[in-house]
């Protein structure tokens, strides 16, 4: 079953927005496939390359390679397997970071005896850096340099340590509801998320990135005036 409210299959055109996100439901309804405990690989601009393990989940079928475009990665140089541990070595992810610029810089496939591949990004990043902002009521964009990371999800909380936002039961709130990060420069707090803080009451947000870094920032709403900063 998948939950779609239109942000997998355009409503309009029915074409659906993420190709290899079908070509797995697809492949499901006569075989399964292999896939990975993760489809990205981060790795820290400043810091020196180390291998990577992922734990395959076979589903019956047999591990067969990894490919790059057109190359096949070899065994033992690029990568190994032991069970269901994948390990990309520090040697092939060197090789496929290149000149380390930000964002993905190569593209991996892992193929499997049937079903689809299973692909893998491998992406350079640094922590990202937020700026200080200002903004009403009808929301709040926050100048953001990603710096080759992705952003996952975002905690509001007051100071004194109660949950902020409109779906104020939990502390995290939800894309598009709160927030969204679909541009390159930027994170927008929403009109709706804006609207149900307290005056004068200090928010404290930690934007989750899907690198595993994490970034504080605090937003101040007083009257129709909202402010933001660094943490």
């Amino acid at each position: 079953m998948l939950w779609d409210a239109g942000q997998f299959l355009n409503r309009n055109t029915l074409q659906w927005r993420d190709p290899e996100l079908f070509a797995q439901i697809k492949s499901s309804w006569t075989t399964r496939s292999g896939t990975a405990s993760s489809d990205l690989v981060f790795l820290p601009k400043s810091d020196a390359v180390t291998s990577r393990t992922f734990s395959l989940s076979l589903n019956g079928t047999d591990f067969q390679g990894r490919r790059h475009g057109s190359r096949n990665l070899l065994k033992g140089r690029d990568y190994t397997v032991s069970g269901n541990q994948l390990t990309l070595t520090a040697t092939a992810l060197t090789e496929l970071a290149g000149d380390r610029a930000y964002g993905v810089n190569a593209t991996l496939e892992a193929s499997f005896s049937r079903g689809v591949p299973w692909r893998i990004d491998v992406i350079t990043y640094d922590t990202p850096v937020l700026s200080n902002a200002s903004g009403d009521t009808g929301g709040l964009t926050i100048p953001t340099r990603f710096r080759g990371d992705m952003l996952a999800t975002m905690e509001a909380k007051y100071d004194d340590g109660t949950n902020a936002g409109p779906a104020n039961w939990t502390s995290y709130q939800q894309w598009d509801a709160a927030f969204t990060a679909y541009t390159g420069d930027s994170v927008k707090l929403t009109r709706d998320f804006v609207s149900s803080l307290k005056d004068n009451a200090r928010v404290t947000l930690t934007f989750h990135f899907w690198s595993g870094a994490k970034v504080t920032y605090q937003v101040t709403k007083a009257g129709s005036t909202v402010t933001g900063t660094t943490a």
